[in-house]
């Protein structure tokens, strides 16, 4: 089972959920590992400072961002605005809506800090990884979702890249997918990750876990695996990474990393729901198999529980 393969050269584009259904600053943040450095300078400028920038000129964001205006505009284009004037309605839109869902606790929008009480590192953690699902979950597109459910519910063997905290993620999967009797494998070493996509061919899924979509440990296999005829599936919070533009399918995050959380745990609150989406719904294709496998490896491991005091 193969779709239409993208190479790395293709030109990056945004699918249109994405596009429509995320607010400007979640776009900015799943976009910046992937801009250019003159660009990368107008989104921090931006996320620094949202509703500041709202009502800047042209000139005097790029003032900030120590850029040109030539460079704003590109930067608006490769987030999907049609101009400058459409983003900065955006960002306004993005910061009333925070404003809204934050209500007085206005320090909810912001990065933990090092001042951070208790009670404010928790309420900041809660209510980002709480936004991230919603984000997540509007933005997810449920054609895209049911192909890559088809293509793992009929492979022949499934194969999972990951490394760091996505290599966790996959690992999740693994189980999942092994519990109701599939096919699965989790690769969390570069080669050995390049030695398993040398057996992938047609009829089999590979499956690249990666937020940034960057990882090359997880790019290069999956880059393999679509040369070996292997549907090929993305599991990225940019759209536009190297690892979504060579995969057939792509499953996208919306979480908004900041610098004192760096990659580790909103992304992996999104990236675990949509294991679970995958999960489920493959699942949800046998249920009478999966509900007979799962009763199995339950009671293989239910011995080893302890008997109640």
């Amino acid at each position: 089972m193969s779709g239409p393969q993208r190479s790395r050269t293709s030109p990056p584009v945004w699918p249109s959920a994405f596009v429509t259904d995320t607010d400007a600053l979640t776009r900015i943040h799943a976009a910046r590992p992937s801009l250019v450095p003159s660009e990368r300078r107008v989104a921090d400028a931006v996320v620094s400072d949202p509703a500041g920038c709202s009502s800047l000129s042209i000139g005097s964001l790029a003032a900030r961002a120590a850029t040109s205006p030539a460079t704003v505009l590109r930067f608006c284009r490769t987030l999907g605005f049609g101009s400058y004037p459409q983003l900065r309605l955006a960002l306004a839109a993005a910061v009333a809506h925070e404003r809204a869902v934050a209500g007085d606790r206005t320090v909810l929008g912001t990065d933990i800090g090092p001042s951070d009480t208790l009670e404010e590192i928790i309420e900041k953690i809660i209510y980002n990884e709480v936004r991230t699902l919603d984000e997540t979950a509007r933005t997810l597109d449920p054609a895209v979702l049911g192909r890559a459910v088809d293509a793992i519910a009929t492979a022949r063997r499934i194969d999972i890249f990951g490394v760091g905290a996505s290599a966790f993620v996959g690992q999740d999967l693994h189980q999942k997918l092994h519990r109701i009797g599939h096919t699965a494998f989790v690769w969390t070493d570069a080669h050995a990750a390049l030695t398993a996509t040398a057996l992938l061919g047609p009829g089999d899924v590979a499956i690249g876990i990666s937020h940034s979509g960057e990882t090359e440990d997880t790019v290069d296999p999956l880059s393999d695996a679509v040369e070996r005829g292997a549907h090929t599936i993305a599991l990225t919070n940019d759209p536009r990474s190297a690892l979504a533009r060579v995969a057939d399918l792509v499953l996208t995050t919306c979480a908004r990393e900041t610098p004192f959380r760096s990659g580790a745990t909103v992304s992996r609150i999104a990236q675990l729901a949509l294991i679970d989406c995958l999960f489920v719904a493959v699942a949800q294709r046998d249920p009478e198999a999966a509900s007979t496998a799962l009763r199995q490896t339950y009671a293989a491991v239910r011995r080893h529980r302890g008997r109640p005091h």
